[in-house]
């Protein structure tokens, strides 16, 4: 029967309430590891170690002051000091742990009344200043002394301060003091001066992630090795503030551990694979791939001041890598896998280049600030990064001297691989029998030289590291497709069949793929695929080959357009300028050998062809004997 107005019989109440269980919160990573010695205080030793001579040796004093970023371990040291000062077999270095009042002031233990922790942050004006003083005068009720532990002490009122000034200077024997801030600046002179002054410091990265890996370890969660750097580096050197961002991913982790992706979802990082497309783009000059990827970047929803600092923070590794390439492990605390990417990455800048761009980075960071729009600002960023020349400075010029240098440098050392094999076979193949002699043309003259495909297939392909970046490989080859060209030229047939017929239809690490336009062009460019890819591999840095397909839209390349247009043919009086010897009174025998059969194949083919490979020749022979690297051909009569 229930009763009038709808209540609840008692009986029926105290049986729910026996259904409701207490589940006891667990306590936060930070409180439940809070060291309880002076031992287990991380990172702390040029403090740690004199107090505890100090401690051993009873040549304490009546007050103290600790001062320091946050989370660094101040507080903790003043309880565990005070602690120390309590324990029944003072003088020691180290609580004994065993005695009343080091289990009273233990983690989780209930706490002293001899051992009084203030707020100055509330309890900093002139009344509860002289609360206090009045307060100290009692003696302690179990303990030896009566410690004040004021924490955030800068917050204290210069009033407060001046009233607590007579008890710190002269206090009773009984009371010690101990003053922990952040801001010691602002702890007012007559004060700090007469307290000793303990100053702590933020934990290095590598020590503070080893300890995150043991704290790992104690609770049974597991952690994926990159992982661990991003919550370094949100906690900044604090233990606390990386404790707190550690027990934040382990309650949000699945049944696989705390992973590399869930840390930069929750703590809002960038991804490595977007960066590394960013720095890519970069190296190759890609402006297309670089505004994709801002757009990237501000359409998923991403912090562009968070993207600035991770873009900044990896310049910054590339530029220690540039002077210090064994500086993977040490000075960056990253993966050997990645330590290998990265200095792969650093090859391919200039140091000045790498130090302007970290300065407009940096720049851009410094402007993120307040109402702008981050989209704008962003892309005139990576405007500058890719043109040294808007900016007029020093920083601009070394920039562009950097990057001219490189060119310089892959245009000219390809050369020397081809001065050995050169110079031992070409008198053996003249003096062996059996080996018929080098045909002589009448018109017009030639300087003697091996065919060229001879001399392409006995040119080695320079043993290179892992500099090829990858990802956006189409990118890097269409931009650099210019210069691959420019460096095909030696190899004229095959520079003129590429240059005029050819584009790239597709690009991945080590392959890239050409297409002709009709299946006779393709096939007139088989078993020529080794100069491209030598050519390929002097300008794009790495280990590539080549294969051809038939793609009808080659043929409409603009951009090979421009190719065809850019060289003009030299004159036969050039060639005969240039060094070319006397024709011979033997008529030349019919083309024959690879060059023949290759001009054979070419239906455009024309008697100026000879014209062309004798020039070519002469460009060899200068670059080879001379060290000689053209600049600009400039025909007779003009």
């Amino acid at each position: 029967m229930v009763p009038v107005g709808g209540g609840v019989q008692p009986a029926t109440l105290s049986a729910r309430r026996t259904r409701v269980r207490v589940v006891d919160a667990p306590l936060a990573l930070y409180r439940r590891y809070r060291p309880e010695t002076f031992s287990e205080v991380l990172g702390q030793d040029h403090v740690t170690d004199p107090l505890r001579r100090t401690l051993a040796d009873n040549r304490i004093h009546h007050a103290y002051l600790f001062s320091g970023p946050r989370g660094c371990g101040k507080t903790t040291s003043a309880r565990i000091l005070a602690r120390t000062l309590n324990c029944e077999k003072f003088p020691v270095a180290e609580p004994c742990g065993q005695c009343q009042s080091c289990r009273d002031l233990a983690r989780g233990g209930p706490g002293s009344l001899d051992v009084i922790e203030i707020d100055a942050a509330s309890h900093g004006g002139v009344d509860d200043t002289r609360d206090l003083r009045e307060r100290a005068t009692f003696a302690p009720m179990t303990s030896r002394f009566k410690v004040y532990v004021i924490d955030e002490a800068h917050m204290v009122s210069p009033q407060g301060f001046n009233a607590l000034l007579k008890v710190v200077e002269e206090p009773p024997p009984h009371v010690k003091f101990i003053f922990a801030t952040t801001e010691p600046d602002k702890v007012i002179g007559t004060i700090r001066s007469r307290t000793h002054h303990y100053p702590f410091r933020l934990l290095p990265p590598r020590l503070l992630g080893d300890y995150l890996r043991q704290i790992c370890a104690s609770e049974g969660v597991t952690i994926e090795p990159q992982a661990i750097p991003l919550v370094v580096r949100a906690g900044a050197g604090s233990v606390r503030d990386s404790l707190s961002v550690l027990d934040q991913l382990i309650g949000g982790a699945g049944a696989g551990g705390v992973t590399y992706d869930l840390a930069t979802g929750l703590l809002g990082y960038t991804p490595e694979t977007l960066i590394d497309a960013v720095v890519d783009a970069f190296a190759a000059g890609d402006g297309g791939g670089v505004f994709a990827l801002v757009d990237q970047v501000v359409e998923g929803g991403r912090e562009p001041r968070r993207f600035v600092e991770d873009l900044l923070q990896r310049l910054r590794d590339l530029l220690v890598l540039s002077h210090l390439p064994s500086a993977g492990e040490s000075l960056l605390d990253v993966p050997l896998d990645q330590a290998e990417r990265l200095t792969g990455q650093a090859a391919r800048f200039g140091a000045a280049d790498l130090v302007r761009s970290a300065e407009v980075v940096a720049a851009t960071l410094a402007d993120l600030r307040g109402p702008t729009a981050p989209r704008l600002l962003l892309e005139i960023m990576c405007a500058r990064v890719l043109l040294p020349s808007v900016d007029d400075d020093t920083r601009g010029v070394q920039a562009r001297l950097d990057r001219l240098e490189r060119r310089v440098s892959v245009a000219v050392t390809p050369a020397e691989p081809t001065v050995q094999p050169e110079e031992s076979t070409q008198p053996e193949q003249a003096d062996a029998p059996g080996t018929p002699a080098q045909p002589e043309q009448t018109h017009p003259p030639e300087p003697v030289t091996e065919p060229e495909d001879t001399l392409e297939s006995v040119d080695p392909v320079p043993e290179v590291g892992n500099g090829a970046a990858v990802g956006n490989e189409l990118h890097q080859v269409r931009t650099l497709w210019g210069d691959v060209l420019d460096d095909l030229r030696t190899s004229r047939y095959v520079w003129s069949l590429v240059g005029q017929n050819a584009q790239v239809v597709a690009a991945e690490p080590g392959m890239v793929t050409l297409g002709f336009s009709t299946p006779g062009l393709l096939q007139q460019f088989e078993g020529r695929e080794q100069p491209v890819a030598a050519a390929l591999s002097r300008v794009l840095v790495g280990e590539w080959r080549v294969r051809a397909i038939v793609d009808p839209s080659a043929g409409n390349s603009s951009s090979q357009r421009q190719q065809r247009s850019e060289q003009p043919r030299p004159t036969r009086d050039q060639n005969t300028s240039a060094g070319a010897r006397p024709a011979s009174s033997h008529p030349a025998p019919a083309a024959s050998g690879p060059t023949g059969a290759a001009r054979s194949e070419d239906g455009d083919a024309s008697p100026d062809d000879a014209d062309v490979d004798a020039a070519g020749s002469t460009h060899e022979l200068l670059s080879r004997e001379l060290g000689a690297t053209v600049i600009e051909e400039i025909p007779h009569g003009q």
